[in-house]
């Protein structure tokens, strides 16, 4: 017997429960919620009046910096103009989802492949933005490698306003209808990345991104 065994075979025991592998009822019964997921109470600012204010508001506290655009064709402008006034390298790695877009003309020189250890910028759309929260769900695949998000060291990212949900439970329950399951990550962007392992200092871009910039479509 291993010791994952042995663990679970006291919890059994000690629920009441015999045996060391579950029956067939109490599988069903799992599979039954996560089916049917129940949603807890939720404070009333998880319903947010107006999310698009409230995402951005919580962007703000977030350290997250934001722009909106009139239309998709607009994001290499957006773009150009953040990392010309950062004084950032115009070059970038991007999801091959915008590779259409004109970047030449915006001056800013585009691979669509994710990203590496040497790209000083990262672009990535997203599944959805959720506003209590002003956090961004990226749901990875081949054609959205989460490194894009991850290695470099600004990691701008699209949001559409029609994809905007108030709450993480509607973030999860448009998973579940769109996706079915969950992809192998899933991950969610608040900000910058920090730490305060180390006295209680907080420290940027210790993990991740040291800047995330949020461009928002229609």
């Amino acid at each position: 017997m291993s010791a994952r065994d042995a663990i679970f075979g006291r919890i059994r025991r000690a629920q009441g429960r015999s045996g060391s592998e579950p029956t067939a009822s109490e599988l069903a019964a799992v599979r039954e919620t996560i089916a049917a997921p129940v949603t807890g109470p939720r404070p009333a600012f998880a319903t947010p009046a107006d999310p698009v204010s409230q995402f951005l508001k919580e962007c703000d506290r977030l350290g997250t910096t934001h722009a909106r655009v009139d239309s998709p064709g607009a994001v290499p402008r957006e773009v150009a103009r953040y990392l010309a006034e950062r004084q950032l390298a115009p070059r970038i790695a991007a999801w091959p989802a915008f590779a259409a877009l004109d970047w030449a003309g915006a001056g800013i020189a585009c691979e669509a492949r994710p990203a590496n250890g040497t790209d000083p910028t990262g672009l990535t759309g997203s599944f959805c933005a959720i506003a209590e929260t002003g956090t961004v769900l990226l749901l990875s695949s081949p054609e959205e490698p989460k490194v894009n998000a991850l290695l470099p060291e600004t990691h701008l990212c699209v949001v559409s306003r029609a994809r905007l949900v108030g709450a993480m439970e509607e973030a999860l329950a448009l998973v579940r209808r769109e996706r079915g399951s969950l992809p192998r990550a899933t991950f969610f962007v608040s900000g910058p990345s920090r730490t305060a392992d180390i006295e209680q200092t907080i420290v940027i871009g210790a993990h991740g991104p040291y800047r995330v910039h949020v461009i928002m479509t229609p």
